[in-house]
C-alpha cells in the first residue's frame, strides 16, 4: 500500500520543479531587486521603510531607499510586505531522518551528520515556507559526546546532501548532560555505562584525557618533522631519519580539534548544577562551549555562561516534558541576555522551525524584550553562535541574498512568509506553491 504523505510529498515537490521552483543555474551578471519593500536589515542601516534590494551572484550588492534599479533586473515588489534576513535554527534535526542518534557508545565523537543528509526533505521545504534559511543540524543526546554537526543552507531540492554545507562554517560537535545520555538504554539495546549524571561528567573528562594524550603525540611528532626539515645535513650525508607518524584516530581527531579551538561545542544541558560541571570541566580541560543548547537554567547561572563565553540557545515556553524541564520558565531567553549570554530561540523540531519569528515574539511578552533585539534571537545571534555572521543573519552589501519576505510584521499574528530566497535564488513562493497544490490535488483526485 502506498503511503499517502510520502505520495503528495512527492507529488507537490514534482509540481514545484515543473513550475520554476528548486536549484537552477543562474547568469551571474543576473540582476534581482526587491523593491517597495519594510527592509528590518538587523544591521548598522535598521528599519528603511521604503527600500530596495539588490541582489547579484546569490549576494547583496546594493539596500536602501534610493538604490536604483538597473535595466533589465528581475523584480519582485514587495509593496506592502516586510523583508528580513533569512531565519536561522541553531539546534535542528531536520533533513536526516532516523539517522540522528548513534546510541551505541558514550563517545562517538567519529560520526558525521554531514554524512546523511537528504535534500529532499520535504521538510526543508515546509520550513523554507516559515522563512528559514539556514540550520544547525546536531546529532542526538543519547550520548555525553555525540556526533559532528552540519551547517547547512536549505537548498531544498539540490543535487546532493554535501550541496546542503554552509561552505565556510566551523565544524561543530554535540554534547549532551543530564537524562538523555545517563539513560542507558536510550534508543532500546543493552543498557551501557553511565547510569548516573556523575559518570556523564567523567565520560567528558576521560574523553578530554585521552584526547590530550593523543593531541601530545601529534603536537611531538609535528615538532620532531619540523625539527629534521630545518636541519640541513653535511654534503653526502642521509637527511635525518623522521619518526613514525602517530596513529590516526577519528573519534580522537574530533576531540583534538575541539581542544585546538577549530570545532565548536554544542551542549544539550536543562540543569544549572550540570551546566555549571560542563564549564568547570571545559576550564578544567582546555577549550570552550560555543553554546549550551535548551539550557532551561540558564536563567539561574547567567553570570557564570557569560564569563565563560558561552551562547545560550533556549526555547521561549517548551516545558514539563521530562522531569529535569519542571525549572523552565518563559523569561530564560530575556534574563540570560540581560547578563550578557548571547541568546538565540532554536526549534529542536522541523514543526516549530516553520515559526521560529513567533518563538521570538514571545521574548518581548516575557522580559520585555525589544522588537529589534528579539528579531535578532532567530537571525543574527545564531549566525554569531555559528561562527557565520559574516555571510548571514542582517542585510548588508556583501552578504549572502538569504532573505524572508513576510506579509506584515514577523510578529504580527496575522503574517505569513510569502517567498524565501536562499544565495538569491526563489526557493519557496506561496504563490506558486498554492497553484502547485491544485494540481496535486487534482492528480490524487484523478486516483493516482
Amino acid at each position: 500500500m502506498k503511503n499517502p504523505t510520502f505520495s503528495k510529498s512527492a507529488l507537490l515537490f514534482a509540481a514545484l520543479l515543473a513550475s520554476g521552483f528548486g536549484i537552477r543555474a543562474e547568469a551571474q551578471d543576473a540582476v534581482t531587486a526587491i523593491t517597495n519593500a519594510k527592509i528590518m536589515t538587523v544591521g548598522p542601516l535598521g528599519t528603511i521603510e521604503k527600500g530596495t534590494i539588490l541582489i547579484k551572484a546569490g549576494k547583496i550588492t546594493a539596500v536602501g531607499a534610493d538604490v536604483a534599479v538597473p535595466p533589465g533586473a528581475t523584480v519582485i515588489d514587495a509593496a506592502g510586505r516586510v523583508v528580513t534576513p533569512g531565519l536561522i535554527d541553531a539546534h535542528s534535526h531536520t533533513s536526516i531522518e532516523d539517522n540522528v542518534n548513534e546510541c551505541t557508545n558514550i563517545v562517538t565523537a567519529e560520526v558525521r551528520v554531514a554524512d546523511v543528509l537528504d535534500p529532499k526533505d520535504i521538510n526543508l521545504y515546509r520550513e523554507l515556507a516559515g522563512g528559514l534559511t539556514a540550520a544547525n543540524v546536531l546529532h542526538g543526546s543519547c550520548n555525553s559526546i555525540g556526533g559532528q554537526n552540519a551547517t547547512i543552507k536549505l537548498r531544498y531540492g539540490a543535487p546532493s546532501g554535501d550541496a546542503l554545507l554552509f561552505q565556510g562554517a566551523p565544524p561543530g560537535i554535540k554534547f549532551a548532560l543530564g537524562e538523555n545520555p545517563k539513560r542507558a538504554s536510550f534508543g532500546g539495546g543493552a543498557r551501557r555505562y553511565p547510569a548516573t549524571r556523575m559518570g556523564v561528567e567523567v565520560s567528558i573528562r576521560n574523553a578530554f584525557l585521552e584526547a590530550k594524550a593523543y593531541k601530545k603525540e601529534w603536537d611531538d611528532y609535528e615538532a620532531a618533522v619540523k625539527a629534521a626539515s630545518a636541519k640541513r645535513p653535511a654534503k653526502g650525508a642521509p637527511a635525518a631519519a623522521l619518526p613514525p607518524a602517530p596513529r590516526k584516530d577519528l573519534q580522537m581527531q574530533a576531540l583534538k580539534e575541539v581542544l585546538e579551538g577549530k570545532r565548536l561545542v554544542h551542549a544539550h544541558s536543562y540543569r544549572a548544577d550540570e551546566i555549571l560541571m560542563l564549564i568547570n570541566v571545559a576550564n578544567e580541560m582546555g577549550f570552550k562551549i560555543a553554546t549550551f543548547q535548551h539550557v532551561l537554567e540558564g536563567y539561574k547561572v547567567a553570570t557564570e555562561i557569560a564569563k565563560h563565553g558561552a551562547g545560550g540557545s533556549t526555547f521561549s515556553d517548551w516545558w514539563a516534558y521530562k522531569e529535569e524541564a519542571y525549572d523552565a520558565i518563559p523569561y530564560n531567553a530575556a534574563i540570560m541576555a540581560s547578563h550578557g549570554v548571547l541568546v538565540s530561540l532554536n526549534s529542536d523540531s522541523d514543526e516549530l522551525a516553520r515559526r521560529l519569528y513567533w518563538e521570538a515574539a514571545k521574548t518581548v511578552r516575557y522580559g520585555g524584550v525589544s522588537e529589534d533585539e528579539a528579531f535578532k534571537m532567530v537571525t543574527l545571534n545564531p549566525a554569531k553562535q555559528l561562527r557565520i555572521d559574516k555571510w548571514v543573519g542582517s542585510i548588508e552589501v556583501g552578504k549572502d541574498a538569504d532573505l524572508a519576505i513576510f506579509r506584515s510584521h514577523p510578529f504580527a499574528p496575522d503574517t505569513r512568509v510569502e517567498m524565501t530566497l536562499v544565495d538569491g535564488k526563489v526557493l519557496f513562493d506561496r504563490s506558486k506553491d498554492v497553484a502547485a497544490r491544485k494540481g496535486v490535488a487534482a492528480t490524487l483526485g484523478g486516483g493516482q
